[in-house]
This record gives structure tokens, sequence and C-alpha cells, in this order.
């Protein structure tokens, strides 16, 4: 957590990078938060009886989810491209390619 906050620097002193807002919604350090958060509940809660190390089942559950929220779902269920609007598209360039032969 402490790398990913650290602001990097060039040879001559220019700011590279000003590392990342720990506290920003959605970026990666809410999520290493979380993994982390998830890992001291498991830890604790095993010490009470082995079946809770089955907890670790939720951090791919998790990503998968996150994954299939932000990327795949919108991917293959995204409503197919408006033919209409791409048919005047083309009428208008055949309209200015004629005007200009």
């Amino acid at each position: 957590m402490k790398f990913m906050s650290k602001a990097t620097y060039g040879s001559t002193g220019n700011l590279l990078d000003a590392g990342t807002d720990l506290n920003m919604e959605q970026g990666m350090a809410e999520h290493a938060k979380d993994v982390i958060l998830l890992t001291a509940i498991v830890q604790g809660l095993s010490l009470m009886s082995n079946y809770f190390w089955l907890f670790w089942f939720l951090a791919p559950g998790r990503a998968f989810y996150l994954l299939w929220v932000n990327i795949l779902g919108p991917w293959f269920f995204a409503p197919p491209p408006d033919n209409e609007q791409n048919d005047k598209k083309l009428r208008k360039q055949e309209r200015k390619m004629k005007k200009f032969r």
C-alpha cells in the first residue's frame, strides 16, 4: 500500500507519477484493502475452526463478479450498432464524393 501511494520523480526533479489516492473509490487500492481485510478476518475466524478457510473462495468470486460487471457483461450484451445511422453516414459521404467528381 505504501508503494502505491508514493510519488515518482524524474532525474530532473519533475513529477512523473503522483501515486495512487488510497481513498479513491473503485480504484486498485480499494481492492487491495478488501483483500487485506478478508485475510485478517479469515485468519481470525480460522482460530475457531479450520472450515473458515473456505471464506477464501470469496476473493476469486468477487474478482469474477467485477470482471463480469465491468468488462464481460457489457461486451456480451451490448446493443447492436444502429444501421440507420450508418446508412445515413454512407449516403452523406456518397453525396460529398459526387460533389467533388
